[in-house]
């Protein structure tokens, strides 16, 4: 693996447009896989159709684009992996190491939604697959926010793969294809962080390399919620770059003074030899301001 080229990715939901969030976690993505002079991919994570906003997708690549944000190969649409998804699934089921579950979010209630054995006699049409999730703590050391671990089979139980709806869940995508598609660094942000440890579990279960992670500050708003589920939520504006990559560049703890003079491309291009990975802050030093 030290001799493979570094390839990092963003991998936004088509749930609306780009917010500022979203901008933090697109532009301290590229700024991680650029600094290691790697490549830079982006990924739909267009997985669940009920919350998919028609055309969001391609705004959120026009956005990108006019923030000079250009992937080094074009975007890839989970909405098409799906034969990805059913080859690793099959694997699983074959080994022993998935299950078919006839519970519903009613049986598992009393539990707080953790699964740890389905319930007697349950049958249903369309049955979920989870993963057998054994009681065992896994960690992993994170390049911000430093040592994580968890207790999988207290906290997490057995984790869905496939949905009783069909719909494939995002713990077997984002697994199958961070591999498929050589991802070496994976840089995303902090409400992940619990993810990690399961996600990890799954490749090895799948025999796949573990990516390195660096999971970034969350921006929140003055009232402490994520900015993508709050009013602060509004979309970057792609006819004006530059303020929001400034303001992205100082949230990801990068000198004000050190991002560089020119048009977005070109000034993303010159940040990269100022990018100091070790000033990116655990947590965010202040709140984004609606409006």
């Amino acid at each position: 693996m030290t001799s493979q080229r570094p390839r990092g990715r963003f991998a936004p939901s088509p749930t609306g447009p780009l917010h500022f969030g979203s901008l933090v976690a697109a532009l301290g993505s590229w700024l991680f896989a650029r600094a290691a002079g790697g490549d830079w991919l982006v990924r739909i994570e267009d997985l669940d159709p009920p919350r998919e906003v028609p055309g969001a997708a391609a705004g959120q690549l026009a956005t990108l684009a006019a923030f000079g944000l250009l992937p080094d190969e074009p975007p890839a649409f989970q909405s098409t992996r799906g034969a990805l998804y059913a080859q690793a699934l099959a694997t699983l089921l074959a080994r022993g190491d998935a299950l078919e579950c006839h519970c519903s979010r009613t049986d598992l209630a009393a539990a707080g939604g953790i699964h740890r054995a389905c319930v007697p006699g349950r049958r249903r049409r369309t049955p979920a697959v989870r993963l057998r999730v054994p009681d065992v703590r896994l960690g992993f050391d994170d390049r911000i926010q430093g040592h994580y671990e968890q207790d999988l089979g207290r906290d997490v139980g057995d984790v869905v793969l496939r949905r009783a709806d069909g719909c494939w869940a995002y713990q077997l995508a984002v697994v199958v294809d961070d591999a498929a598609q050589g991802i070496t660094d994976v840089v995303r942000g902090a409400d992940l962080l619990d993810s990690t440890p399961r996600q990890i579990l799954l490749q090895q279960r799948l025999g796949l390399p573990t990516p390195a992670y660096a999971h970034l500050p969350l921006v929140r708003d003055a009232e402490g919620r994520k900015l993508g589920k709050s009013l602060a939520a509004l979309p970057v504006d792609a006819a004006d770059p530059l303020p929001a990559l400034r303001a992205a560049w100082a949230f990801l703890g990068q000198p004000p003074s050190a991002w560089p003079e020119g048009a977005p491309g070109l000034a993303l291009v010159r940040a990269v030899a100022a990018f100091d990975a070790r000033r990116v802050p655990r947590e965010a030093n202040a709140p984004v301001q609606p409006g």
